[in-house]
């Protein structure tokens, strides 16, 4: 396949499909893979890239069985337990990455869902953020929650709400079990009637074939969400995925260029795993990626700020101006 004229096809308005044979995008030369990815990025989504950065709400003893979380309750991790602080915390936090030239600030809470005092908590958090520093862009990551909730954080400044899809419809099943893949489908609904943009991804490495990442970024794709990030396991003791193979950076450099392939419009953000490149990622951004999470990633250890910066705009991109 001639990764170059499949990027001008799709710069010139052809998508991917479920009934082509995608199998060159897995095996084929990945340098000129590489190349075409790049290609479609800096056309239709030109050289803006995006930082985001997250903070823990909520830590542990989460319900849910997903298998590769270290805060699950079903599984023994030294993960740090603590329920939602005050909204003091997050402005100070959220005031720190302004500064430092992230576009993005969003509150991760463990647990099915927020609600009762820590929703109270959350909409006070949001609003004291969105009155502060007005142009943060607030996301919010939450679980399965109401339309009416989300509705009370959009008003309160969110403007993105998250939720993985996590992998592909087949394999979800082998991953969690304690919800569905549909209930994914149906809270990006409600957080689109809610009127609030979509952030939807996954994590890649967790035993899924090449053709579940295909299936992965095509369901995004039809889904028409335009902010994918995307995690790199990171095996963490105590999880069910404790033991599972690393993925090389080659493969993790194959996966962000099939996403773009299939996603020529999205935010593509990298998340947790880019701390196996010892550059910080340098060929991900290169490949189709134009976003990144930056910091610390919950319970995995990101990269810091100022040195992402830094990389981005050494790669020409244009980002959100720092103040310090």
């Amino acid at each position: 396949m001639d990764f170059i004229q499949l990027a001008e096809e799709i710069i010139k308005g052809r998508r991917l499909q479920r009934t082509e044979d995608l199998t060159e995008l897995f095996t084929g030369d990945l340098e000129a893979l590489s190349l075409g990815a790049d290609r479609i990025r800096q056309v239709l989504c030109g050289n803006r890239a995006e930082l985001c950065s997250i903070v823990n709400g909520r830590s542990g003893r989460c319900s849910e069985n997903c298998k590769f979380c270290a805060q699950s309750a079903h599984h023994p991790t030294d993960c740090e337990t603590y329920d939602f602080p005050e909204a003091d915390e997050f402005v100070t936090g959220c005031g720190n990455m302004s500064r430092l030239g992230v576009d993005r600030y969003s509150i991760v809470t463990s647990g099915r869902a927020v609600e009762g005092d820590a929703l109270e908590k959350s909409v006070r958090a949001y609003t004291a953020m969105h009155t502060r520093y007005p142009d943060m862009k607030l996301c919010a990551s939450h679980g399965l929650m109401t339309v009416q909730d989300m509705a009370r954080l959009k008003a309160a400044g969110v403007s993105m709400y998250h939720t993985n899809v996590e992998t592909s419809r087949r394999f979800f099943p082998h991953i969690c079990t304690s919800h569905t893949y549909e209930d994914k489908l149906a809270q990006i609904r409600r957080a689109r009637e809610a009127g609030l943009e979509v952030c939807s991804g996954g994590i890649l490495g967790m035993g899924e074939s090449w053709q579940d990442r295909a299936d992965m970024a095509l369901m995004l794709a039809e889904l028409e969400v335009r902010s994918i990030p995307l995690n790199f396991l990171l095996p963490i003791p105590g999880t069910p995925l404790a033991d599972q193979p690393l993925l090389s950076t080659d493969e993790i450099r194959r996966i962000v260029a099939l996403f773009r392939y299939c996603n020529p419009e999205a935010y593509i953000r990298i998340a947790a795993g880019r701390i196996r490149f010892g550059d910080g990622g340098l060929a991900l951004f290169t490949s189709g990626a134009n976003a990144t999470l930056t910091g610390d990633m919950l319970t995995t250890t990101g990269n810091h700020t100022m040195q992402d910066w830094m990389l981005l705009a050494g790669l020409g991109y244009a980002l959100k101006e720092k103040a310090v």
